[in-house]
């Protein structure tokens, strides 16, 4: 499993920041956990949020909005070696 913090704003967040988490995944055939700050709005900086638990194939098994929330599924590291 990669396990990686991100802070995406809220104009990259949309385009990129699920497309990186799914092709790294995909890329090394394993599961990826992503972790980002929600939101605030009296910030000066506005990040995406959208912490994510992505599968080997690429899909977004779990996922939060731009608010603060907690990330859970499970994970069945059985399906590394199957998609291996």
């Amino acid at each position: 499993m990669i396990v990686y913090p991100g802070a995406f704003n809220t104009t990259t967040g949309p385009l990129h920041w699920e497309l990186l988490q799914r092709g790294r995944a995909v890329d090394n055939q394993c599961w990826v956990a992503t972790a980002s700050p929600a939101r605030n709005p009296d910030s000066d900086y506005q990040a995406w949020g959208h912490s994510s638990l992505v599968s080997p194939w690429g899909k977004v098994e779990a996922t939060t909005e731009h608010g603060p929330d907690i990330v859970s599924a499970f994970v069945d590291l059985s399906q590394v070696d199957e998609i291996r």
